[in-house]
């Protein structure tokens, strides 16, 4: 029995199953008001905690949209399930590459305390080109002459 493979199926359900619980996060919490918002970022500013303040700005940014946070969470959503099944997993791998890519900078440059969620997003960075490699191969012949 060969490794390869079931290393893949792994990484698909870890992906997968981290990109739908992610989403489903985003589904379950309430859009802060804008004043609070603003209240919130002034307050970690004034406790010389920039990094913080910024963090707060840009994901509740994100949520003041009033479409941009759902979209996120509709794509994770979507792009897990893809990733998980066999034959859809190089869609949903490639969809899924700019989110994990900007899941792990945006943990890299507002949240560089917090090692063990490096850790953790770099994974899903990792599992994401591996999964894409791996199921690219059949298609080589598109590129290579």
């Amino acid at each position: 029995m060969k490794i390869r493979p079931i290393l893949i199926v792994i990484l698909q359900l870890f992906l997968g199953g981290m990109m739908i619980y992610g989403s489903v996060s985003k589904f379950e919490t309430p859009f802060a008001e804008p004043q609070e918002v603003v209240d919130r970022a002034q307050k970690y500013l004034d406790q010389d905690l920039e990094h913080i303040s910024k963090l707060v700005l840009y994901v509740s940014g994100m949520k003041q949209t009033g479409y941009l946070w759902l979209l996120l969470g509709i794509s994770e959503l979507i792009f897990g399930l893809l990733v998980i099944w066999k034959k859809t997993s190089l869609i949903g791998g490639l969809l899924l590459l700019p989110i994990t890519l900007n899941i792990f900078l945006f943990h890299v440059f507002l949240e560089p305390d917090n090692v063990g969620e490096l850790f953790l997003t770099f994974g899903l960075l990792v599992a994401n080109v591996i999964i894409v490699l791996f199921r690219s191969k059949p298609y080589n012949y598109l590129i290579t002459q």
